[in-house]
Formats: structure tokens, C-alpha cells, sequence
């Protein structure tokens, strides 16, 4: 982003990218700064501030190497690790040589020492990837063969063994953690030859003695030369002298507990409340088998109120009627008491 570029803005008929200004020069007026212009930037360029890698120190990864060199000696993480050993004579398998131009020698070789069915196994994992990496030059995922670690009296093997499917070479002087432990698990299947393996203890040296190839490494010393740490503490010589377990004593709870769901709280809490449940339960039981009788006596109950319910309506009738002909009598007279003669009767009789 070289240029001092701003965008015209809407109103010129032209896309809204930056431009350089200025006259006088072809470059006065072109886009600038995106992905589809003459001398822009990238699209989404990786973050500078990112650490896409990791320093390690030197002789950590030096340690790293030689534990996944011992540990491809160990046939419990090979056979973790996936791979079919199991007509192999040894681990680790040390050959004499493998100086070999053709391909089918190399092959013929590996079969007669039992790994045909490793060799198997990598051809038929072939899978094509997927996804969009399958158009990055990557197309097909194979599971990892046999790492051959050759020295420079077998030079040949790097070429003659190229062609075979999951098979990968390395030489001695230059092992390669990514190859010796890929994905990050220990235990790859390495096949070696004598030279090559008579010169690791010229690169990484022994116990007794510091690396020759490496200057100033000294092989890691493992802390326990038995790393089965539970058979140890369970041992009899340290059982006998360590102190017997230690058991606290808890003075209160160390959770809170819910009166109402925990009833030993609430019984601490409320004495009575035990008596108070002890009460409803009976209650319910006693309701339970009662309950033929209690419903006989709320059917009586309800007859005896229906019957009184009918002579106090039969009562208030008849009050009633007494009480409109006491009214229409006392009418009566009264309309007697205050017209006089014949058409008064009359009046009375008509109504």
C-alpha cells in the first residue's frame, strides 16, 4: 500500500475503489489497495501479529528425537500406534542392508520380513481428502507406513523405495521428529539399517558418555527406572515406613443442606415436625381403610340436609300462602270499612 489513494465516492460512474491522485502519469486514476488491482495488497492476508510458529529450545527437541527413538523401541506403542507387527521377528528390526536399485526388491525385502500386511493396510487407507484441500496438490490421505532410516552406505534405498505406497526414508544424521512421531504420537514403525543404527550412540551418545555428533548434548537420564509407579508406592519397603492414611475430622457440613428435602435437618431444626409427619401419615392411613364407613356417613349426611333442605322449602310455602291470605282478608275489610252500601259490596265481590 504504497500510494496515498482515496476513493471518488458515488456520482462519477465508476466503482467505488481507491485511486491514486495526482496528474501527469498513467498511474494517476487507477484502483489501488484491493486484492483485484494492479499492485494491491493480498485478500486476507495471514495476521503478522499471529505466531504461526513455536522456538523450542535446542536440546528439547533433541530430547524429543531421542524419546521418539527409543520409544519406536517399545512393540506395545508401535502396535498402539496402528501398526501390524506381528509376523516382524524383532523390534527394533535392524537389517543389514538395504542397498537395493529396484523397486521390487525393496518390496520382495519387506515382505520377507513380515510386512506385507503393513504394506496392506497403507494401500487400502488410500481415501481422497475432503473438502476444498483436495485442489491443493494434496488430494489423497494414506495412513503411515514403515520409516526406513538408512546411513550413507545405503543411499540407494532413497530412491528405489519412493514408489511404495506409506513407506518413507531418513537418513541417520538427520532424523526427523515429524517422521519419527507424526501426528504427535509415539511409536512409529522404523526399520534400520546396522550402519545406521550403530551411529546413534555417536549422535546422541549413552549415559556414560556425552554425544560425539550433537556437541554438548548428554542423553536425558530418566528420574525412574521403573516407570510402574503404582507397583512402587504398593511395594512392602514403602508401605512399612510411610505413615498411615490421614483422615479428617469434619466439625461442620461443608454443604448446606435443605431443611426442606433433608428431614434429619429439619428434625434438628424442628423437633416436632417428625411428629407432625408421623401424624399425616397415619392420617392417610387411617383414611385409607375408613374409607367405605366415610363414605357412608357423608351419603347419610347429605340425605339428612336434602330432607331438611325439603321440609324447610314445604314450610316457607305454606307461611307464605298463610301470610297472602291474611293479606287479602285484611284487603277485604279494609275496602268494607271505607266504602258504604251496595256498590261497594259489589266492588269487593267483583274483585
Amino acid at each position: 500500500m504504497l500510494y496515498a489513494a482515496e476513493s471518488w465516492g458515488t456520482g462519477r460512474a465508476v466503482s467505488r475503489i481507491p485511486r491514486v491522485g495526482g496528474s501527469g502519469t498513467h498511474r494517476s486514476g487507477q484502483g489501488a489497495f484491493g486484492n483485484m488491482c494492479r499492485g494491491g495488497r493480498m485478500f486476507n492476508p495471514n495476521a503478522i501479529w499471529r505466531r504461526w510458529q513455536r522456538k523450542v529450545n535446542l536440546t528439547q527437541r533433541r530430547h524429543a528425537v531421542a524419546s521418539a527413538v527409543a520409544a519406536s523401541a517399545v512393540p506395545s506403542l508401535v502396535l498402539a500406534r496402528g501398526h501390524r507387527i506381528n509376523q516382524v521377528p524383532e523390534v527394533p528390526l535392524v537389517l543389514d542392508s538395504v542397498a537395493y536399485e529396484k523397486v521390487h526388491d525393496v518390496v520382495a525385502l519387506l515382505t520377507r520380513i513380515g510386512l506385507k500386511d503393513e504394506l496392506d493396510k497403507v494401500k487400502d487407507t488410500k481415501k481422497i481428502r475432503a473438502g476444498q484441500g483436495k485442489y491443493r496438490n494434496n488430494r489423497y490421505r494414506t495412513r503411515k507406513g514403515p520409516l526406513i532410516v538408512f546411513s550413507n552406505e545405503d543411499r540407494l534405498i532413497q530412491r528405489s523405495s519412493r514408489n511404495i505406497p506409506g513407506v518413507e526414508t531418513c537418513h541417520v544424521d538427520r532424523l526427523n521428529l515429524l517422521q519419527l512421531a507424526p501426528g504427535g504420537h509415539l511409536g512409529r514403525l522404523i526399520v534400520w539399517t546396522k550402519p545406521a543404527f550403530e551411529r546413534l550412540n555417536y549422535i546422541f551418545g549413552t549415559h556414560a558418555a556425552p554425544a560425539q555428533g550433537k556437541k554438548g548434548y548428554i542423553l536425558e537420564r530418566p528420574i525412574m527406572t521403573n516407570a510402574n509407579l503404582a507397583r512402587l508406592i504398593n511395594s512392602n519397603e514403602i508401605q512399612s515406613v510411610v505413615r498411615s492414611k490421614q483422615r479428617n475430622v469434619v466439625v461442620h457440613d461443608r454443604q448446606k443442606k435443605n431443611p426442606l428435602k433433608n428431614r434429619v435437618k429439619m428434625n434438628f431444626l424442628n423437633p416436632y415436625d417428625k411428629v407432625r409427619r408421623q401424624a399425616a401419615h397415619d392420617t392417610e392411613a387411617k383414611n385409607k381403610t375408613t374409607r367405605t364407613e366415610r363414605r357412608k356417613q357423608r351419603a347419610a349426611v347429605r340425605k339428612s340436609f336434602r330432607k331438611s333442605g325439603r321440609k324447610f322449602i314445604a314450610t316457607y310455602r305454606n307461611q307464605l300462602n298463610e301470610a297472602n291470605t291474611r293479606s287479602e282478608n285484611d284487603y277485604k275489610d279494609y275496602i268494607k270499612s271505607t266504602k258504604v252500601g251496595k256498590d261497594a259490596m259489589k266492588e269487593v265481590v267483583e274483585n
